[in-house]
């Protein structure tokens, strides 16, 4: 079902994290003593909590100075780790457990288990026959060996034939007399062999690495492709095949973009390889980064920052190269205190990185460059510079910077002064604080300044761009602005070069927004930047004009749409918004485009300052911002209304698709504002918004990753989940859903998630699987404690929806644990959604375990008070649940049935049942309880619907 949504939304702001946070853990935390901290875990594990468990056998390992106490502790959190499918470390634990009792059959059996799901079959099958050799009438341990004997036999089998099909695609490809489409035959043939376990293995076997390696240096492209998504296949998931694959980077760097491409996924596959351990949770030193894959990545990274400045590498190559260092560099979890390996790029391919930055494209030498090469530069330097930790870090990154453009500016020459403006430039667009002190190397500005006059057109244009990027910071804008506007202003209406037109129209864009979002600010005269607006409009809709020069009036309203007036005439015109969304198929222009959308949506984070300081301010004459009027929420819904109906979503989905890195944050607020609105949310369906907010709910910053999981839930509370998400699309929007489930989530974002699930939970048993196995019911059922009561209500209905699961059910069945009280307490609490969730929750438990009812009276002695409550409620919704509940427990048991005709109960469900003269399912399940006390013989019907007595002993 569809829960409701949007009942006092404002109310869940009301939270104290830090008091959630200690209420939340688990007294077995404090806990020193490891007998205590083992029983613990043994009941977590009984009642499904193997995270939990997990961590009480950890502590208690820590602790314990016995060794045959350890072994157990190791053998029964390797129990854990198997129900958590975390394979390795099953096998480590289970061995480690060996290693004291080499005679603990348990241990040994988990090890096998283990062993089976990790593809070590013979060290499975000899571990399974020691199990069975010690208890020959187990019959788990009998059927593990069977199972694993078939195994290996069809591995077997396959081993054989695959052989010999490796074989025969090796001798066409040594076959000199082979013709050429025999061989393009046979290497594609290979390379379906590869992404086959048993295949892979023969290639690698077989030396096939050699002859993949000799294919390279084939002619043909079709050879070529094939041999490196052969590799590809190869490399996936094993370190040790990637640390003998060397000297890729240079096929990377071809000019043939198809295999620059395969050959950038070959070298992405082996970075996984290689840091696959890097991407655990880090809990201590056994999480420590190996020392063999850091060789080996460290040496492939050397080989990427030499490509760089290469001039044999080819645009397209390079960026491909900038961006596999963006991707893999920087840490992906700021929880990982190692950056050691953004320190070593630092240090040993800054240099690199500043050449490819500061080349200017139309001088004669130099690496060849792509329109997107520069904004890659700034998006790495950019990650590299964010990836530091400390303050001596960061200034020690600026310094190298500094130095690098005060060597070159201070050259006589202009070419390296030149390099020196762009490489300050590119910085500027990248980690601006350290760009701004590039900027003030004595005589940098006077140069920009002077330069922009010059009359050769690649320096004006060097010196222009660097003037756009200088003039962001709001004081160097006030220096600026008296100094180059006029001079700005001459280039634009006197220039005769387009390009040098449209720069000088975008750098006084700039100049005019530096005020920001502040009304009071106003750096030009009332209504020149809505002029500036319409002059960059005009030359975005006019297709005569060459794509570059479009793309820079793009950027010029990026800048101006921080001016309310400018966002409004935007907006209105169709024209120009379409013509922008036909150019975010250019990579170059994605990041104006999503800043534009940003800003007129206004899905940017505004502070709210304090009114009491407001107040002090205005009082010590202290400059207070004001907001524009027309940036209020009914201007900013029209605005939201408008842009959906241009087709904004089908933008932002193609945006998407480029998977920029500069580009995830403006997509993900703009999603974020164009779902806030109930009422637009179909829309964005409709136009495939959806499908590119998972990707984005994925892989992403860790703030991303919220805002888009969050814009995911909006929609999946309101629109049917089926059709927002058809296929096999609904079941990867499961995990981004359940990552809100966490302290560091706003409780909104925890309510919002919980609704998403329960409609989810409502679909299919498959759905409720998944959320099972992504660890969602112990999340539930922590929020069902959740003071506040819209998120107790939420997380009740969402469990509502998942004992529908059989797997659910049995946590319910399983002894020793409170989750029946809770439900039978809750039934009876004054919050009418509380009491609906918890009552509907119980009726299906005690219809589909029976055995449970027998439970109930033993849950409170009010449980006949909290009966007779929801049958006597004036909501039919619980009147309902009651008598659904009162025949399940009849139904169940005779002695059950007995104590509720003995009650008032008797009285109330014989008014119920009469009913009130049309088809009523209340009085229809009411007189089936009635007829079940009079087949048991307790009652005796009198005739008439709803009229019964007891039958006196």
């Amino acid at each position: 079902f569809f829960s409701p949504f949007y009942i006092s939304l404002i109310e869940l702001k009301m939270s104290n994290k830090e008091k959630e946070e200690v209420r939340r853990t688990h007294k077995s935390m404090l806990c020193e003593d490891p007998a205590t901290l083992k029983d613990e875990g043994n009941t977590l594990f009984k009642a499904g909590d193997m995270k939990g468990a997990a961590c009480c056998y950890s502590k208690a390992i820590k602790l314990s100075d016995c060794k045959a106490e350890r072994a157990v502790l190791y053998r029964n959190r390797s129990a854990c780790y198997l129900k958590l499918e975390e394979y390795t470390k099953a096998e480590a634990d289970a061995s480690k457990a060996l290693d004291t009792d080499p005679g603990d059959v348990k241990a040994r059996f988990r090890r096998a288990q283990a062993c089976q799901k990790l593809g070590q079959l013979n060290q499975a099958f000899e571990d399974s026959q020691k199990c069975a050799q010690l208890e020959p009438k187990n019959r788990a341990f009998q059927d593990l060996l069977r199972e694993l004997g078939a195994q290996i036999q069809q591995k077997a089998k396959q081993m054989n034939s695959t052989d010999a099909r490796v074989q025969q695609m090796f001798s066409l490809l040594l076959d000199a007399s082979a013709t050429d489409s025999d061989r393009q035959k046979a290497a594609q043939n290979l390379v379906v062999l590869s992404r086959e376990d048993a295949g892979a293995e023969q290639i690698f076997r077989n030396d096939g690495v050699k002859l993949i390696q000799r294919l390279l240096e084939s002619k043909l492209e079709d050879i070529l492709l094939s041999a490196l998504r052969t590799l590809v296949g190869l490399c996936t998931g094993h370190q040790s095949r990637v640390s003998r694959l060397r000297q890729l980077c240079g096929v990377m760097g071809t000019g043939a973009s198809a295999v620059s491409l395969a050959a950038c996924h070959l070298l992405q596959v082996m970075f996984e390889a290689l840091t696959q351990d890097m991407r655990k949770d880090f809990r201590g030193k056994d999480e420590a980064m190996l020392a063999e894959p850091s060789r080996e990545l460290r040496s492939m990274l050397r080989h990427l920052l030499d490509m760089l400045p290469a001039t044999a590498v080819s645009g397209p190559g390079r960026d491909s190269a900038i961006n596999l260092l963006v991707k893999q560099v920087p840490r992906k979890c700021q929880k990982n205190p190692d950056n050691s390996v953004t320190l070593w790029v630092i240090d040993q391919g800054l240099k690199q990185i500043l050449e490819v930055a500061g080349t200017v494209p139309e001088l004669d030498h130099g690496p060849a460059l792509t329109e997107n090469t520069n904004m890659s530069c700034s998006v790495l330097l950019s990650k590299l510079y964010d990836d530091l930790k400390s303050d001596k870090e960061r200034e020690n990154f600026s310094k190298l910077c500094e130095d690098y453009v005060q060597q070159h500016f201070n050259r006589p020459d202009v070419e390296s002064k030149l390099r020196a403006i762009q490489s300050a430039s590119t910085l500027l667009q990248g980690p601006s604080d350290t760009g701004n002190q590039a900027l003030e190397v004595p005589g940098m500005m006077d140069a920009v300044i002077a330069l922009c006059a010059s009359k050769d057109v690649s320096h004006q244009q060097v010196a222009v761009e660097a003037l756009i990027h200088a003039s962001g910071k709001a004081k160097r804008a006030s220096f600026i602005t008296p100094n180059g506007v006029a001079l700005l202003k001459d280039l634009y209406k006197n220039s005769e070069n387009d390009r040098i037109r449209v720069r000088a129209l975008v750098g006084l864009c700039k100049l005019g927004s530096a005020g920001g979002t502040d009304f009071s600010m106003k750096q030009f005269a009332e209504g020149s930047t809505v002029k500036l607006a319409k002059q960059c409009r005009k030359w975005l809709c006019n297709d005569a004009l060459p794509a570059t020069s479009r793309r820079w009036s793009v950027e010029g309203l990026a800048y101006l749409t921080f001016d309310a007036d400018v966002k409004e005439d935007l907006v209105g015109d169709r024209n120009a918004l379409r013509a922008m969304f036909e150019l975010s198929e250019d990579k170059t222009v994605l990041f104006a485009v999503g800043s534009t959308l940003v800003n007129c949506t206004n899905s940017y984070d505004v502070e709210k300052p304090d009114p009491q300081m407001l107040e002090l301010a205005k009082y010590a004459k202290q400059h207070v911002p004001e907001e524009h009027p027309k940036d209020e929420a009914s201007y900013v819904e029209k605005r939201l209304g408008k842009l959906l109906e241009a087709g904004v979503v089908s933008a932002l989905v193609c945006m998407v698709r480029h998977e920029s890195p500069a580009l995830t944050e403006s997509c993900r607020e703009a999603f974020l504002a164009l779902v806030d609105r109930q009422q637009d949310r179909g829309a964005v369906v409709a136009q495939g918004g959806g499908k590119a907010l998972i990707p984005l709910a994925s892989d992403n910053t860790v703030v991303g990753k919220v805002k888009s999981a969050q814009a995911l839930a909006k929609i999946t509370i309101t629109s049917n989940p089926e059709i927002a998400f058809p296929g096999e699309r609904i079941y990867e929007v499961v995990r981004p859903l359940i990552s809100l489930l966490s302290l560091e989530c706003t409780l909104l974002q925890n309510f919002e998630a919980l609704m998403a699930l329960t409609n989810l939970a409502g679909i299919s048993e498959r759905l409720r699987s998944k959320m099972i196995q992504e660890k969602a019911v112990p999340k539930m059922e922590g929020y069902m404690f959740e003071e506040h009561e819209l998120v107790r209500a939420a997380a009740t209905e969402c469990m509502c929806n998942m004992v529908l699961s059989t797997e659910v059910q049995q946590l319910y069945l399983a002894t020793g644990n409170d989750r029946l009280k809770l439900l039978v307490l809750y039934s009876g609490e004054e919050d009418e959604r509380l009491r609906r969730a918890a009552a509907g929750t119980l009726a299906m438990l005690t219809a589909e375990q029976p055995e449970l009812c027998a439970r109930v009276p033993a849950t409170t002695t009010h449980w006949l008070e909290i009966l007779q409550a929801l049958l006597l409620s004036e909501v039919g919704d619980l009147r309902h649940r009651g008598v659904v509940i009162a025949r399940n427990l009849m139904t169940a048991e005779r002695s059950l049935a007995e104590t509720l005709m003995e009650s008032e109960a008797l009285e109330i469900l014989s008014v119920l049942a009469k009913g009130g003269g049309t088809p009523d399912p209340i009085a229809k399940t009411a007189q089936s309880c009635l007829d079940k006390a009079i087949e048991y013989g307790i009652i005796q019907s009198s005739g008439e619907a709803g009229a019964a007595r007891i039958v006196e002993e």
